[in-house]
């Protein structure tokens, strides 16, 4: 009886292996890998949509409405009535122009003194670590607390600052009801509070810089003043241009320290320092016009906006003439 010889015996080689299977679901794992990444940034959305989108929004369709706090629940329709009572009222103009004064008094300053304290801490001094954690003491004090301290320093009649002032002969200043002198004790206590944050990025923004460039500049004969300025600032472009951002937009928000300098919604007897954050509250908390006050939000956030925009269109063009 003849026998059949299996194929891959008679070709002289072993048996074949058998073929695996193909996988069943191979394309699943494969989508979930591509939806892993969109899993871990999903929570970000998700806050971001319940606390700053939702808000944003919600804030809008209240400041096209008559609300008022004593019955909140209920909504009149105004369509853009809340926004042209803003621009027809004077102490608005009035916040709107505090509010820019008392920014250029603290911002100027601020980041001024802090591109040289910076300039100063990148230096090896002794004990220049010491002197970068009592840089942000400042920032770890309480709004409250350094108001409240400032506030008794520019005091009429005990203040510290008038007693200086009577020492040298000088008349003492009203730090609280004249214009300009209330302005000024409001940004320098935004002043205090801020400049060794700045300083700070500065600092970081200093020790990125090659210290070939500044080996080449005293190779060149260049002294510690030109370093600074043909090394020094270039680098610390996009740094400043952050730092003028951030502390616009906080300028433009200032709320905490002039609410706390006298303690009223005002910002003093005539309005004197009352700021666009001030006269928000005046109308939610004080006037109860909860309508007029999501519109004076969204007028701060429009302006915010404009003035990002604005600082980096100016960044944008100075890098192109740079080049």
């Amino acid at each position: 009886m003849a026998t059949t010889t299996p194929p891959a015996l008679s070709a002289g080689r072993g048996p074949e292996p058998p073929v695996p299977a193909a996988p069943a679901a191979k394309g699943r794992p494969r989508r979930s890998g591509r939806l892993a990444p969109y899993g871990f940034v999903a929570p970000f959305f998700v806050l971001f949509a319940a606390f700053g989108l939702f808000p944003l929004l919600y804030t809008a369709y209240v400041s096209l409405h008559r609300v008022e706090l004593q019955t909140a629940d209920r909504m009149d329709w105004l369509g853009l009535q809340n926004y042209t009572r803003l621009l027809d009222d004077p102490f608005f103009w009035k916040a709107l122009g505090n509010t820019f004064t008392i920014g250029v008094l603290s911002t100027v300053p601020q980041l001024l003194m802090a591109l040289g304290l910076a300039h100063l801490l990148n230096y090896r001094l002794r004990g220049r670590t010491f002197f970068r954690v009592a840089m942000l003491l400042p920032y770890a004090t309480s709004v409250a607390a350094a108001t409240l301290v400032f506030a008794q320093l520019f005091g009429r009649d005990y203040g510290l600052i008038n007693w200086v002032l009577s020492s040298v002969g000088l008349h003492p200043v009203d730090w609280q009801a004249e214009t300009w002198a209330s302005q000024v004790g409001v940004s320098t206590i935004v002043t205090w509070r801020w400049t060794g944050y700045n300083a700070l990025i500065y600092l970081a923004g200093m020790q990125a810089i090659p210290g070939e460039l500044y080996e080449s500049a005293a190779m060149d004969g260049a002294n510690r003043w030109q370093q600074f300025r043909h090394v020094t600032i270039p680098g610390l472009r996009p740094t400043i241009v952050f730092t003028v951002v951030v502390s616009t937009i906080g300028a433009t928000q200032l709320f905490g320290e002039p609410l706390l300098y006298e303690g009223s919604s005002r910002g003093g007897i005539s309005h004197q320092y009352q700021t666009l954050g001030l006269y928000l509250y005046e109308q939610g908390w004080s006037f109860f016009h909860l309508g007029r006050a999501a519109a004076v939000a969204w007028v701060m956030f429009l302006l915010i906006v404009v003035l990002a925009l604005l600082n980096a269109a100016i960044a944008a063009r100075r890098n192109r003439t740079d080049r």
